[in-house]
C-alpha cells in the first residue's frame, strides 16, 4: 500500500517517538489535535483528515486514553529517512 507524502512525514515523525493528542470540548467530542514530535515540538503538518486516513489504515492507534502512537503497521509502511542531526 503505497501512502502519500504527508502520511510518509507524520508517520516518519511518530516513528522517532512522536504522539498525536487529541483536544476535546466540554461534551467530549473531539474538537482538534495537537502532534508533537519526539523533542516535543509542536508540528503542525498533521491535519484532523490526515489523522483519519492514518487511522483508517490503522497505522496510529491510542490505548488507554494515551496519545496516539504509531502501530506495527504503521512502522511496516514508513519508508526510511535520513535525518539531519
Amino acid at each position: 500500500m503505497d501512502i502519500s507524502k504527508p502520511e510518509q512525514r507524520v508517520l516518519h515523525a511518530l516513528a522517532q517517538g512522536g504522539r498525536i493528542a487529541l483536544l476535546h470540548d466540554e461534551s467530549g467530542k473531539v474538537t482538534d489535535l495537537e502532534f508533537y514530535n519526539h523533542d516535543g515540538w509542536l508540528m503542525t503538518n498533521c491535519t484532523m483528515a490526515l489523522f483519519k486516513k492514518l487511522k483508517a489504515k490503522k497505522a496510529i492507534k491510542s490505548s488507554g486514553g494515551k496519545p496516539y502512537r504509531i502501530t506495527k503497521r504503521g512502522l511496516e509502511l514508513v519508508r526510511s529517512e535520513v535525518t539531519n542531526r
